[in-house]
């Protein structure tokens, strides 16, 4: 792995934590946004590797507050989510146009963060804590989604603005 990648890689796992605490209307925080841009501009693998990693490191200072199990879940998840996203994108680049692409991607990655992601943390707390508090999860689609929305539109807005630089220099 060359200096620069883990360099960047590393500065994205930070971003990751500090988007956490930047939030919009209380919900919408910015912790994925730096996984999905990783995922687009370094690839499919870093992507996961700063989609888990930064989910551990905010779950952690915050105390785990669904407990360590399912944060781990989470984590796992977020990394699959970053994943797909990231190979979704490599694939379809080198079949359409970027805009078709990348709106696609978008897509996939808001389906990969919300409906499959809770899937697997709504049978994992219905493990943990019962089917009444797994089921209460769904109540975190709505704020889920226009989180996601955000974190991929504005990675994709990076991605197009940096892409160019970060070639420049590799």
């Amino acid at each position: 792995m060359k200096t620069k990648t883990l360099a960047t890689m590393a500065l994205l796992i930070a971003l990751s934590f500090v988007g956490s605490y930047m939030t919009i209307m209380g919900s919408i925080a910015f912790d994925s946004l730096p996984a999905f841009l990783a995922a687009l501009l370094l690839g499919p693998a870093y992507g996961a590797a700063i989609g888990f990693l930064g989910h551990v490191l905010t779950a952690t200072t915050s105390g785990f507050p669904l407990s360590v199990p399912l944060h781990m879940v989470i984590a796992l998840t977020m990394a699959l989510t970053m994943y797909v996203f990231g190979i979704t994108y490599r694939i379809l680049a080198k079949k359409l146009s970027e805009a078709v692409t990348l709106g696609v991607t978008g897509v996939v990655g808001v389906v990969f963060n919300v409906p499959v992601s809770l899937a697997f943390s709504i049978a994992a707390l219905w493990v943990i804590a019962g089917r009444e508090a797994a089921l209460g999860l769904l109540l975190l689609i709505p704020p889920l989604t226009l989180a996601s929305v955000v974190n991929i539109v504005l990675s994709i807005a990076l991605f197009k603005a940096l892409r160019n630089i970060w070639n420049k220099n590799s």
